[in-house]
């Protein structure tokens, strides 16, 4: 799922302060351009959770209805593709276990074969995932 959520950025005293309103978040960067990178990744954090506890992600508030609370602060959004997101970062190791019949575990132990690999080319395969 994509989505673009409003952010607010306030100039700090060493940094620059981002706060998420729909998530009810803050972060902060050196420069602008780390600053909303840093909103991208808490806002992609805080949804992958989000979806982890069967929560429903927050609908973007409308731009217009965030205030600034100084004429020096930015208001603008963010993009977040939550599943590319969690693609990218969610990356634990799940243990499954498979049946095979016993005489392919054979033929694939004697030849090397690396079963956790072999699995994730074929899930990937099937459900049209490149990359990652």
């Amino acid at each position: 799922m994509k989505a673009a959520y409003p952010i607010l950025l306030s100039n700090g005293n060493t940094h620059i302060v981002v706060s998420i309103p729909d998530f009810d978040i803050n972060t902060q960067g050196k420069t602008e351009v780390e600053a909303i990178e840093m909103a991208r990744d808490a806002i992609g954090i805080m949804g992958i959770d989000m979806e982890d506890e069967n929560e429903a992600l927050p609908t973007p508030t409308a731009l217009c209805d965030i205030k600034k609370e100084n004429d020096t602060d930015i208001v603008t959004l963010v993009d977040v593709d939550f599943t590319e997101y969690r693609r990218k970062n969610d990356l634990r190791a799940v243990k499954k276990n498979c049946t095979i019949p016993s005489w392919l575990n054979a033929e694939a132990e004697r030849a090397g074969v690396n079963f956790s690999a072999i699995l994730q080319t074929a899930l990937k395969h099937e459900l049209k995932i490149r990359g990652a």
